[in-house]
């Protein structure tokens, strides 16, 4: 004949068999008369109920960017103690947060010394091109004044006024 137990003495005894106190099963077995198979069955069906318990409370993702922000703000003039304490309510370890204040930080800071580096080669590509353009433009406008002074010299040896008509008359030639 099958033994029915009250729910509240069947929790009583799983509880002694979880943590913290963690009596043996064969013990309570001895102590309260009820067979060792029955007493492993109620604990492992316990953990299961626990475990499935905590997967559904635990956040998936964790605490979001906002979160993580706030509680590095929250926390950057606590020391040591109080910064552990306030882990500890939280659920945080104060790795953790020190991790999120690097990360913060990280993010407000400057560039990385790579891009940097990246940033000042393409600023120097581009003066070099700006530079070699201007060198290019110049000799192209000492050119055309070459050519301009040139034409002029022409224009006088030739006697032909600027809008191109020859002074000559036709007896001098």
């Amino acid at each position: 004949m099958a033994t029915t137990y009250s729910p509240e003495f069947k929790d009583s005894i799983i509880a002694r068999m979880l943590p913290p106190n963690n009596v043996p099963v064969p013990d309570l077995a001895r102590e309260t008369n009820i067979p060792k198979d029955t007493l492993y069955m109620w604990r492992s069906k316990a953990r299961q109920e626990a475990q499935s318990t905590a997967a559904a409370a635990a956040p998936t993702s964790g605490p979001s960017s906002e979160e993580k922000f706030a509680v590095v703000l929250e926390t950057a003039t606590l020391n040591e103690v109080e910064l552990s304490e306030y882990c500890r309510g939280r659920g945080f370890y104060p790795q953790e947060v020190a991790a999120w204040r690097a990360s913060c930080v990280q993010a407000n800071a400057t560039m990385s010394a790579k891009a940097e580096r990246a940033e000042i080669r393409a600023q120097k590509q581009q003066i070099k091109n700006l530079e070699q353009e201007l060198r290019r433009k110049e000799k192209a406008l000492a050119e055309a004044a070459a050519l301009l002074v040139l034409e002029k010299k022409v224009r006088t040896l030739f006697g032909e006024s600027e809008d191109g008509k020859s002074t000559w008359s036709k007896e001098s030639r």
